[in-house]
């Protein structure tokens, strides 16, 4: 063990541990979500990435002596790269706006700094977690700023599964573009499409979310370094924020910049509220999709079956031969979370007070935790789902011509009148419309058959009514 202290008195902390005593406090407040830092390894390497800019700008400021500042950075790397990721463990959601985080990503890069240095943990006078490796800093500007950063590179990975997910969309449309289907409405049938036009439509609603989450995700290239306590700058050089954020731009590769007032940017939390709701809408059409997934593939004898979904396990524990269409419901069950942390969200960002929003960790979290649920659950949509699915062309088309949505197409030809008087016969006596048509000598079935041609009915067409040249 080795002895530490802090404001509140002292504390032994084991050896091996890089963290040290403000991170013991947060293990012994802060048992809430049990989702620890390490869960969340871009997390991390941001923070050591800011924490690197910062000793970098105060060496080059002549605030850090060489060799310090030179075991920071080289501490720096080693967080980044993954190697200490054990040691960050504090819970994400937390009290102190954030102050847990920035301490024990402080604690681990002067411990891990002092062994370069040839030092014993816990020996702070050669490394201070303070009044070193968080010179020139607060909570208030390292952590929103680290945030940012890992924002960014989740939100690419986001959009990268989110791609893969909408090509596989695509595929099937095309796949399926010669499955003749009865569209619905209100559960009630509407007029004929193809299967390959829905699965079209869903590529289609899902390319918009690329764009608004590409559009959203620059708004985390304006970050607040240099903002210190609540914006003013105090206890920083007056050239250490451009600095930093030079240094920032180099070690991340990203085209951070200072935000136009850092009082207002340190206090504002409305971009992460933009990719709250960003990410809820693309939650909202994912379940949208899974909710069709599961109606088309319903049966199979007393359900639409129109779509068959690759067997992933046995459906029931009471009923042999269920199989039920899971991977759809995770992906409702996800959505539905994605949807709850929007709000959460949203109302930590209405908490905000004054010079700063404290509720800062539970928004981070819930950001987090959104990202990481929607790429693996539309990875998983991909892979067990979606790359599987088969048409039943026959049951599609059998629906078709028995149904008497059929009756639409022949609106522009026979007239609403006719063509209702045809639907309520339909009704009446359960015949199909095509046969209904040839007995009552509405049409001809040379003029039936061309209008009913599959190509005829799922786009636009020039017509003339009855009796026009």
């Amino acid at each position: 063990m080795r002895r530490e202290h802090d404001l509140l008195g002292e504390m032994d902390v084991p050896q091996e541990y890089y963290f040290g005593i403000q991170t013991m406090r947060a293990l012994e407040n802060f048992h809430i979500s049990r989702v620890r830092l390490h869960f969340f390894p871009e997390f991390i390497r941001a923070l050591a990435e800011v924490k690197q800019a910062a000793a970098m700008a105060n060496r080059d400021l002549g605030l850090l002596d060489h060799e310090t500042a030179h075991a920071i950075t080289k501490a720096c790397r080693d967080v980044a790269s993954g190697m200490l990721d054990d040691h960050f463990v504090v819970d994400m959601v937390q009290g102190g706006a954030g102050t847990s985080t920035n301490m024990n990503a402080n604690e681990v890069i002067a411990n891990r700094a002092l062994e370069l240095m040839g030092h014993g943990k816990g020996e702070y006078r050669y490394c201070h977690p303070n009044n070193h490796v968080n010179l020139s800093q607060s909570t208030n500007d390292a952590y929103p700023t680290a945030v940012k950063i890992a924002l960014i590179r989740s939100i690419e990975k986001l959009v990268g599964s989110l791609k893969w997910l909408l090509d596989a969309f695509a595929a099937k449309g095309e796949e399926f573009a010669g499955v003749l289907k009865m569209g619905r409405t209100q559960l009630q049938d509407a007029v004929p499409m193809t299967l390959g036009q829905e699965f079209e439509a869903y590529a289609a609603t899902l390319r918009e979310e690329v764009d608004r989450l590409e559009q959203n995700m620059k708004l985390f290239l304006e970050v607040n370094m240099g903002a210190t306590a609540i914006g003013t700058g105090i206890n920083s050089d007056p050239d250490y924020s451009a600095i930093c954020i030079r240094h920032l731009r180099e070690i991340t590769g990203l085209p951070v910049v200072a935000a136009s007032n850092m009082i207002e940017a340190t206090n504002d939390t409305g971009a992460f509220i933009m990719n709250s709701s960003a990410q809820k809408r693309l939650a909202v059409k994912l379940s949208k999709i899974c909710n069709d997934l599961r109606l088309l593939s319903s049966g199979p004898r007393a359900g639409l079956n129109e779509i068959n979904l690759p067997p992933m396990q046995p459906g029931s524990s009471i009923m042999p031969g269920k199989v039920n269409p899971v991977i759809p419901e995770v992906v409702n069950q996800i959505a539905y979370r994605v949807i709850g942390n929007d709000l959460t969200v949203t109302m930590a960002a209405e908490a905000g007070q004054l010079e700063l929003n404290v509720m800062e960790p539970i928004i981070v979290h819930c950001l987090f935790e959104s990202i990481e649920m929607l790429i693996n659950g539309m990875d998983t949509l991909r892979e067990k789902c979606i790359t599987g699915i088969t048409a039943n062309e026959e049951i599609c088309r059998a629906m078709v011509l028995n149904s008497i949505g059929l009756v639409t197409a022949l609106n522009p030809y026979l007239g609403y009148e006719a063509s209702t008087a045809l639907a309520r016969e339909a009704l009446q006596t359960g015949k199909g419309i095509y046969d209904l048509v040839l007995e009552n000598n509405l049409m001809s079935k040379e003029e039936l058959d061309d209008i009913l041609r599959p190509e005829n009915m799922v786009k636009p067409r020039k017509f003339l009514r009855k009796g026009q040249k």
